[in-house]
């Protein structure tokens, strides 16, 4: 073959390495966000003379900013031009960061929280623009890659924050100088290495559809992450649920109706949809409960509890929380392989062996530093192949123009599950504490809360493979079209799909 014929091809190679390298970052960057603060949330609330109650809304504002923007900018990008949305997306990150690091009060922190939280809409974006430019034999590979950042960005965030802070003379500002900094690289290498969308669907935007929706998730979340500081059982936290089933309800009737809605109704409830959905909710928890549960866990003074290592917040990050997230990063492609040769179905289901496996062991021996380690660095891999897995789903199962607001509702499935996790750890450790303490000395949680934490985490993990084996089952057929071949965009509608039952058996999710 002649060097006119191979530069061409070995261009584009160079090409799609500097792209998936450019998104890999922002869902990198994106990642860290959302875990940044909880090691510092002390020293916030010390700094600024607030109450825990009031500081813990740095964290839960995040939380329901993402869930309104996400889908919102999600579909913004598959109509007007998924660049643009990028970096208009990014450069709110950069603001939000700034702001939360110049903050001298705790509303103003919180504004640079909720926009460091509309940032969240860059991971499904990101994936439709890896859509578009990456040959289809490589899109499982690449989907995987920027995937596995978004666990590996969580533990970084901790560890990072836990140097930043280690001092006598510790400020929480620096890791909020540190964020920016990391949002401007990931904003520079997406200006100069990610091209021009080519596909723009165009239309008008459903207002009433994100409006809907948003306050439906507004009040499923806020009850979630508030509610051990309301009362599981208060009016507050009861009414919300009770409200968030309603607007439900109006948001469905609402996209039933209107002529371009924000959400296809069929492409939601399509089964491998609601699956990837699922198990995104069951792997969020299952990441959320090792890093709290194992930070918790590590830091118990074992002199008046019997149990734990006395660790620092640093050494909490470094040593305990680190290598699972080293894993996190190298088992992301080979996840992307696996989903390539195997398909998602069995890519899922290895997940949910790994994260049970690591779960089980944690619940039953957490009293040896190489057993926390080394379950953390099978949990590590397990969220990495569950993250590999739920976009290839998704990809093989809705059309190109919906590709970027179905990716949004499976991040927000993962940050409810992430919500659902931390309000869970909270409310056990809080519910179970060590009866005879010395005087002074404040409420420390049982080693039963945390043995009854790790155990729920591996039966969500249980439950990943329950969905990977009954919700994403396959009909024996010739293989004859891989996931990545409709990842290409030559799967229609996700009603085809569901008509070609041949057509996806390699992908598993028909």
């Amino acid at each position: 073959m002649s060097q006119a014929t191979t530069a061409p091809a070995e261009a584009g190679h160079r090409n799609e390495t500097v792209i998936v390298f450019a998104l890999s970052l922002a869902a990198m960057v994106v990642s860290m966000m959302q875990t940044l603060p909880v090691p510092i949330l002390g020293l916030i609330r010390n700094d600024l003379g607030t109450s825990t109650a009031n500081v813990s809304w740095v964290t839960t504002a995040t939380l329901l900013s993402a869930a309104v923007f996400t889908p919102l900018l999600g579909r913004f990008g598959d109509q007007h031009g998924k660049k643009p949305t990028l970096v208009a997306v990014l450069g709110v990150m950069v603001a939000g960061s700034v702001i939360a690091a110049l903050a001298t009060s705790l509303p103003l922190l919180i504004l640079g929280r909720v926009l460091q939280g509309a940032a969240t809409a860059i991971f499904p974006l990101a994936l439709s623009v890896l859509r578009e430019e990456v040959r289809p034999q490589k899109l499982p590979g690449a989907m995987a890659l920027v995937s596995g950042t978004l666990a590996f960005g969580s533990g970084l965030a901790l560890v990072a924050t836990g140097l930043l802070t280690s001092g006598p003379d510790a400020d929480y500002r620096n890791a909020f100088w540190m964020a920016t900094g990391f949002a401007v690289l990931a904003l520079v290498a997406v200006v100069t290495m990610v091209p021009a969308t080519r596909h723009k669907t165009g239309g008008r935007t459903d207002i009433l559809g994100a409006l809907t929706l948003g306050i439906a998730l507004l009040l499923l979340l806020l009850p979630i992450s508030q509610g051990h500081e309301w009362g599981w059982a208060s009016g507050r936290t009861l009414g919300s649920f009770a409200g968030a089933v309603v607007m439900g309800a109006v948001w469905v009737l609402t996209e039933l109706k209107v002529r371009e809605p924000l959400v296809d109704m069929r492409m939601f409830v399509h089964r491998p949809v609601l699956m990837a959905n699922l198990a995104g909710i069951l792997v969020g928890f299952g990441m959320f409960a090792n890093f709290l549960g194992v930070s918790y866990l590590v830091q118990m003074p074992k002199a008046l509890t019997g149990y734990g290592f006395d660790a620092s917040i640093l050494r909490a990050s470094v040593e305990f929380l680190l290598p699972g997230a080293i894993v996190s990063l190298l088992a992301s492609p080979i996840g992307g392989r696996l989903v390539r040769h195997r398909g998602p179905r069995v890519v899922l289901g290895l997940a949910a062996v790994l994260g049970a496996a690591g779960f089980a062991w944690l619940a039953l021996d957490h009293s040896h530093t190489a057993s926390v380690i080394g379950a953390g660095l099978i949990v590590g891999a397990a969220v990495s192949f569950g993250y590999a897995a739920m976009p290839a789903v998704i990809m093989a199962s809705v059309p190109h123009h919906q590709s970027g607001i179905a990716n949004g509702i499976n991040s927000i499935s993962r940050s409810t599950g992430s919500a659902i996790g931390s309000a869970v750890v909270t409310t056990i450790l809080a519910s179970k504490t060590i009866e005879h303490l010395p005087a002074g000395a404040p409420p420390l949680p049982a080693e039963s809360g945390f043995s009854l934490t790790f155990g729920i985490a591996a039966v969500s993990f249980a439950l990943v493979g329950l969905v990977s084996w009954l919700g994403l089952r396959t009909n024996h057929g010739p293989r004859t079209v891989e996931v990545t071949a409709s990842a290409a965009g030559t799967v229609p509608s996700p009603l085809k799909v569901a008509e070609q039952p041949d057509a996806t058996d390699k992908a598993g999710v028909v």
